[in-house]
């Protein structure tokens, strides 16, 4: 049985959760409590040294990072290859949206936590400003195509930028500005299998 350890309001374990419903794959939630630190108790680092959430357990596999385990599960469950495509180009482009997903997009990750937590506020305009960038980068991808890497399906590229792109609001930044990824929002919320998260 797959093994996820999870904390639920995660967005990085949401895309996770996300892949395994899209992928119908059944699986086990071991709750972390991210606030309370437990991803670094001894328990934890001995499964994962990051001491980072997500971290996927298949069976004795063990991957660790929320982009990883995307390339992992599609690689090895999704038969129809269309979630990480293999032609060069398209494998390209897929990754170059899972590094945005780790970068420009995870800015609004920690200008959300900034606003909720409640955390001092002297790095909100400045990761507000780099998550605006990332936006930005999909509202221009997705002015032309409905998914990121140009598809006519989604992807994992969508999958790795989508839960913090969504929940750009709880950072205090707008999404008006970016029609584009609005409608893209609702494209993969439409989407089959769809798993929901609370605040998105």
């Amino acid at each position: 049985m797959i093994k996820l350890y999870d904390s639920s309001l995660s967005g990085n374990c949401h895309k996770v959760r996300m892949m395994l419903g899209f992928l119908g794959l059944a699986h086990d939630i071991v709750p972390v409590d991210w606030a309370k630190g437990e991803m670094k108790e001894a328990w934890f680092t001995d499964i994962n040294p990051r001491a980072q959430l997500p971290t996927l357990d298949d069976n004795g596999v063990v991957v660790w990072d929320s982009q990883a385990i995307l390339v992992y599960l599609a690689r090895h469950y999704d038969e129809s290859g269309l979630w990480f495509p293999d032609d060069p180009m398209t494998m390209t482009k897929v990754m170059q949206f899972l590094m945005l997903g780790n970068e420009e997009i995870a800015a609004l990750a920690w200008a959300r936590v900034t606003v909720l937590m409640k955390q001092p506020r002297d790095r909100l305009s400045e990761l507000q400003s780099k998550g605006k960038a990332g936006l930005a980068v999909l509202e221009s991808a997705l002015s032309t195509a409905d998914w990121v890497a140009g598809t006519d399906h989604p992807t994992i590229g969508d999958i790795a930028c989508f839960p913090y792109a969504g929940m750009a609001e709880q950072g205090d930044v707008a999404l008006s500005a970016y029609p584009h990824v609005q409608a893209w929002i609702g494209r993969i919320k439409a989407l089959p299998n769809y798993t929901a998260m609370p605040g998105l």
